[in-house]
């Protein structure tokens, strides 16, 4: 799963096991209105706690309450933990009280992100998640000196595909309790939700979500923002008059026709702009063609379009965001099924630059679109690039959004095993298979690309998640969507 990116020149009232309220009206439990508050581990002081400004103020209301409370309810809370008090406020029936971690975190050069960020995304997630649990409809939150990260920690951690299901989670709204920093809460909301809508394309099934579907649920996304974005559904009598033989090779097998989805973004104030032009794989449904793969987990193949559903997810964030940047997003869609008319092994196809490639296996053959194969589990998306200026952009992003990147190896090494083909230019699979398959894919997108910055993403090891990002649920990630959008923002304001 990857996505390519070029540049042309983001024993009280408390809810553990069992416990009870000490003092709520039923109308208050009814309203089902809830508050997440932060609270920091003190430095050099075992068991002691510093509550946010918002927490502070809350526990100044309420003559000391909060802080009696959390001394006799158990243990520090320890970060990304969450402890709720019933019917301690008239206005909120139910408040989580979330563990930030010590107050000196900051940017970790070993794991090459911002804790503190990662602390309060990790901790607002929490308690949302609680509350919602709950059945809590609408929560206020604690911006907890960073409110675009908190933000984001509540839209993340709330996000559930049960768009097919007949029980639903129950839908909450939040907002931001007692914080100026409105500009930054929405600015995380807007970040957050194009992460969403990157989850969302990735977990639907392939039924729901065609080529076809795709485009249009892209077109609708971006309907608001139709005075700066221009969209292309091309067909496949266009993609067969580009004599884009590649892409044609790997939908063939399939029912569903392709479609190649081209969106421009003009947000620069200046036209001649030079274009940041991101490429997503977009294959809907990757069975592996005539080669199938393992039918254990091919139902996760749904999701081979995360490159796609994260660069157009990108664009539309870019766009709600009015970013001051020109942008061109690619995305070739189709699926790669089996039948009569499936690419075979060995067969030699023409890409649209005139270069011959053999296809090594159907089961790889969307490798002549972008590749796919895990090269760092799901710590870090892998960086192929070779500009060190661009992925200093990348890497700068990535620390501040916490969805990090890692640089990989580009030599020669792996381009002279897709070089050596016995029938074609080149080969859509290395020399010696699998052995650096991530590299020898990487080397394989090079022959193909022309701009003097660019980079290759190897999405596949952060494509979902189980339990490493805590704030995200089981299921697709949506990841790099926010590193793509801070690495956009970064180039529109710092050029």
């Amino acid at each position: 799963m990857t996505m390519l990116l070029l540049r042309r020149t983001v024993q009280t009232a408390v809810r553990t096991k069992h416990c009870r309220s000490f003092s709520a009206s039923q109308t208050h439990l009814n309203e089902r209105k809830g508050l997440v508050l932060g609270v920091f581990e003190k430095e050099g002081e075992e068991g002691g706690i510093h509550l946010t400004e918002a927490a502070a103020g809350f526990d100044q209301n309420l003559s000391g309450k909060l802080s009696e409370l959390l001394k006799i309810s158990g243990p520090t809370l320890k970060k990304g933990k969450s402890r709720i008090f019933y019917g301690i406020h008239k206005d909120f029936p139910c408040v989580a009280v979330v563990g930030l971690g010590k107050t000196s975190a900051g940017v970790c050069g070993s794991e090459n992100w911002d804790t503190n960020k990662e602390n309060i995304r990790q901790a607002v997630s929490a308690g949302c998640q609680s509350l919602q649990d709950l059945e809590v409809k609408h929560v206020e939150v604690d911006g907890c000196g960073d409110a675009q990260s908190a933000a984001e920690g509540a839209a993340l951690g709330l996000f559930q595909y049960d768009q097919l299901k007949s029980k639903k989670k129950t839908k909450v709204t939040t907002q931001l309790h007692r914080s100026a920093d409105s500009v930054g809460w929405q600015k995380g909301v807007v970040y957050a939700e194009g992460q969403n809508l990157a989850r969302l394309l990735m977990e639907a099934p392939a039924n729901h979500i065609t080529p076809t579907a795709f485009a249009n649920t892209i077109e609708e996304k971006l309907a608001p923002h139709a005075e700066r974005v221009t969209i292309n559904k091309r067909s496949q009598a266009w993609i067969e008059e580009q004599q884009m033989g590649a892409f044609l090779s790997v939908s063939r097998g399939s029912e569903e026709p392709p479609v190649f989805l081209e969106l421009h973004y003009n947000g620069s104030p200046d036209s001649t702009q030079a274009p940041l032009l991101l490429v997503g794989k977009g294959i809907t449904f990757d069975s592996g063609g005539i080669s199938l793969k393992p039918s254990p987990s091919m139902d996760a193949m749904r999701a081979d379009m995360g490159g796609a559903a994260t660069v157009c997810a990108s664009i539309v964030t870019a766009a709600a965001l009015k970013l001051p940047i020109n942008i061109i997003g690619l995305a070739p869609l189709c699926e790669n099924m089996p039948s009569g008319k499936a690419t075979k092994p060995g067969d030699v196809v023409t890409a649209r630059n005139g270069k011959t490639i053999q296809v090594g296996g159907p089961n790889r053959n969307t490798r002549v679109m972008c590749a796919m194969d895990v090269a760092l589990g799901s710590a870090a998306t892998g960086v192929f690039t070779n500009s060190d200026w661009l992925w200093e952009q990348l890497h700068k992003a990535s620390v501040v959004t916490g969805d990090r990147v890692w640089r990989m190896p580009l030599f020669q090494h792996y381009t002279r095993q897709v070089t050596d083909s016995q029938l074609a230019d080149l080969n859509n699979i290395g020399k010696y298979s699998r052995s650096g398959g991530a590299c020898t894919a990487a080397a394989f997108l090079r022959e193909f690309v022309t701009a003097p910055h660019w980079a290759h993403l190897d999405i596949a090891g952060v494509m979902s998640n189980k339990d490493e990002v805590p704030y995200l649920r089981k299921g697709m990630s949506g990841r790099p969507t926010r590193t793509l959008v801070e690495f956009a923002a970064g180039l529109a304001h710092n050029g």
